[in-house]
């Protein structure tokens, strides 16, 4: 879904993981700290949000 390999997905979370935004296991992603996730995250972010609340109307 993605369109990326798996290691590349691996040493992302990985990455995060460390930083202590996520908690990545086997498959398993749990977002600890939503607000610094959205502050590392591109800025297309926020343009995919809103679209997906207008497409969705919420």
């Amino acid at each position: 879904m993605l369109g990326v390999r798996r290691s590349g997905v691996t040493e992302a979370a990985s990455t995060l993981s460390r930083t202590g935004m996520i908690r990545y296991q086997r498959g398993h992603i749990s977002i600890l700290n939503r607000e610094d996730l959205e502050a590392t995250s591109c800025e297309c972010y926020r343009v995919i949000q809103d679209e997906f609340a207008r497409l969705l109307g919420n």
